[in-house]
């Protein structure tokens, strides 16, 4: 029996789903920035972005620990 040798091609390397405590923590300070900086918005450009205060408010508000949807850890 003999066997069919393939050619090799090379493949992209493949991502592991992997817990990174830097890019949580870089995350996590980068999210508490951005809440910070609503506090400094006026009624206008809260306007501009489709936020209200009270929104605004309640979003600086959360922890950093709470991250938004887009990270998936």
């Amino acid at each position: 029996m003999t066997h069919a040798h393939c050619i090799d091609t090379p493949r992209a390397p493949r991502r592991r789903a992997r817990f990174a405590p830097l890019a949580l923590i870089t995350a996590a300070l980068e999210t508490r920035r951005q809440r910070r900086a609503l506090t400094r918005l006026d009624d206008h450009l809260l306007d501009d972005i489709g936020l209200g205060a009270r929104t605004a408010w309640s979003e600086a508000k959360r922890p950093f620990w709470e991250l938004p949807d887009r990270h998936h850890w």
